[in-house]
């Protein structure tokens, strides 16, 4: 089983290069990133979590200018996001930063998208909520195809352009790989567009089972990683058992010094079973 790193980068904690580093020489091999791009002060969506929302959401830096910092003092590491809001972005624009991080990065990009939970941020970007599992699904297949495609067109109900020229084309090809983020409910889109099921943190046993039905869903084996995994090593057993690709373990935001200690207890996790 491999191991990464997830988190929140923001102005208060490690910066993105020193982290990037950090995770690196610890043997991790990957680093994805959360993405808001601002939090409205009227908030009625209900933080999945529960309670109050935690600050790091309100103060995340863009993730593709966070990445492209880690991809500077980094060599191996896969760098993405965990998730980007396809929601929320101009598919045109997001591909050319995918592909772009990819270019810099020399390979390394991984591009982890999701639907997003937050019904008034995507709203004060022009987004029906109604709507948005369609929306993402078109973003995806024409960021898909300005990735593939010498002369790039796409034609359907939220995304329109005619024939385009769009570079840099990504290093990888076809392109970076996608981790299709969410639950059951993002299973067609899995199966559609996943490259990995990016699963949210949820235990093992009821894991198991939602990896056989994905699968059934997709008919294909699927890669699975798990975001935002506790270093906890009767559950990462738990997760080996079932046959999971991937943790990403979690890094709470912090300072510099206060994240390379926590980093250190999460590599010794992992270490026991690499």
């Amino acid at each position: 089983m491999k191991f990464g790193v997830s988190t929140f980068i923001t102005d208060q904690g490690i910066a993105p290069d020193a982290l990037g580093r950090a995770v690196e020489e610890r043997g991790f091999d990957s680093l994805l990133i959360a993405e808001h791009t601002h939090i409205p002060v009227d908030r009625r969506s209900p933080y999945p979590g529960g309670g109050d929302l935690p600050e790091m959401y309100y103060r995340t830096l863009d993730p593709f200018v966070a990445l492209s910092a880690a991809a500077a003092v980094t060599e191996r590491l896969l760098l993405g996001t965990g998730i980007a809001l396809v929601a929320q972005r101009d598919p045109i624009v997001t591909a050319k930063e995918v592909a772009s991080l990819d270019l810099v990065s020399g390979g390394r990009a991984v591009f982890g998208v999701g639907v997003g939970w937050n019904r008034e941020e995507m709203e004060n970007h022009g987004t029906d909520p109604t709507t948005r599992g369609r929306l993402v699904n078109e973003r995806l297949g024409a960021m898909r195809e300005l990735w593939t495609a010498e002369k790039a067109e796409f034609h359907g109900e939220f995304v329109d352009f005619d024939p385009v020229y769009s570079w840099p084309k990504p290093v990888r090809r076809p392109h970076p790989p996608i981790w299709v983020g969410g639950g059951e409910g993002a299973f067609g889109r899995v199966a559609d567009f996943g490259d990995v099921w990016l699963a949210n943190r949820t235990a093992p046993e009821q894991l198991g089972p939602q990896i056989e039905r994905l699968r059934e869903a997709a008919g294909r084996e699927v890669p699975v990683t798990v975001y935002a995994a506790p270093d906890d090593p009767a559950t990462i057993e738990g997760f080996e058992q079932i046959g999971v690709e991937r943790l990403l373990l979690y890094l709470p935001t912090r300072p510099e010094t206060e994240s390379v200690e926590i980093l250190d207890r999460l590599a010794a996790a992992a270490d026991r079973f690499r």
